[in-house]
């Protein structure tokens, strides 16, 4: 899942929905400090509130990623969308495509929340500025036990460039996964895919409340308009 996914169910709580943005932020401040539900675990039932938050956030995101991750919907649509990128760029047949579907699916879902109604997106950066970027540096501190002193600038950068409204518009979310492909060494996407992009979103929307609903589990997402 991406930001907003993983943040909507609890949005009625800010520094719990913001931190289930941490494992992701932790990935551009430094890849060799890692978020781990062991570690936050620990710390789920601390008296400290902030941390007890700050650590149930932790535990969410690695929780829904797992169950996400594993549905036959994800693993289906994630292999046919590496299909579609092999064939459109004849030769790539390494890791980059399986990256840009599983990343793509992500970023769809997130733009489809904000395109059906604007305000949770509006609602999730208004907790992110009600959340203090310095509270949740410490918490991860605390968890994490490998200090940095980079997560606050990340936060306040995020919640500045607002760039998860760029998912609307398929210029500006192709050049939002070229971010992703520098940010992790991989050659650009040319222009190309952005033609392609309507197509992978049309095969996402149609498998949407498939990807979203936990195995097993009651759905703790709004529900998703009928299209």
């Amino acid at each position: 899942m991406n930001f907003l996914s993983h943040a909507i169910p609890y949005l009625d709580n800010p520094l719990l929905a913001v931190s289930t943005g941490i494992p992701d932020w932790l990935t551009m401040v430094d890849r060799k400090i890692r978020a781990r539900g062991k570690l936050a675990e620990q710390h789920v039932l601390s008296k400290d509130t902030e941390l007890s938050l700050v650590a149930k956030g932790i535990v969410k995101h690695i929780a829904d990623d797992r169950w996400f991750h594993g549905t036959q919907a994800f693993v289906e649509t994630n292999m046919e969308l590496a299909m579609q990128l092999r064939h459109l760029l004849p030769g790539d047949a390494g890791f980059r495509p399986t990256f840009v579907g599983h990343i793509l699916i992500e970023m769809l879902l997130d733009g489809m929340w904000i395109r059906d109604d604007r305000s949770t997106a509006e609602h999730y950066y208004t907790a992110i500025r009600q959340a203090p970027p310095a509270t949740i540096q410490r918490c991860v501190n605390v968890i994490t036990g490998k200090p940095t002193t980079k997560l606050v600038a990340v936060i306040d950068r995020f919640a500045e460039i607002e760039f998860l409204y760029d998912y609307l518009d398929h210029e500006k979310l192709l050049m939002r996964l070229n971010q992703v492909m520098k940010r992790v060494g991989l050659p650009l996407l040319p222009d190309e895919v952005g033609t392609w992009l309507p197509q992978a979103q049309d095969l996402v929307e149609s498998r949407r409340r498939r990807l979203l609903t936990p195995p097993g589990d009651v759905n703790h997402f709004p529900l998703i308009p009928v299209t």
